[in-house]
């Protein structure tokens, strides 16, 4: 059974940088899609971006494009999220999750496996 850690959130302030990492346990993410996903308060999780196994990725977040970046290790099995220029409508508990397919769904939503989420809090 998968299983994902997140971690590297925090507080930052506005044009900073976080990385986030997402960590798998008890399987491989070299053969599925894993992707980010965020919620702000009061609002509905959001697809960010995707990565499928052979390093393509997809961005669903028009408001992260140019800032944001996914990548993955497979040796280390792990996902990373770089984000900068951060603005506090940033500000989201953000969630790595993974697909049990090799590809990205359309809106970057659906996944089977998903992780405890980390909170970004971006303020002055």
């Amino acid at each position: 059974h998968l299983q994902l850690v997140e971690s590297g959130g925090g507080l930052v302030q506005p044009g900073g940088s976080l990385r986030l990492s997402c960590a798998a346990s008890g399987g491989t993410l070299a053969y599925s899609a894993v992707g980010w996903v965020r919620q702000a308060p009061g609002k509905e999780r959001e697809g960010v971006l995707c990565i499928t196994p052979k390093g393509e990725s997809t961005n669903f977040a028009d408001s992260v494009k140019g800032r944001f970046t996914i990548s993955k290790d497979n040796a280390k099995n792990t996902v990373f999220l770089q984000m900068d220029s951060l603005n506090p409508e940033d500000t989201a508990v953000y969630y790595c999750a993974a697909e049990r397919v090799p590809f990205c769904d359309f809106e970057g939503l659906s996944y089977y496996y998903w992780g405890q989420g980390t909170q970004v809090t971006v303020s002055s």
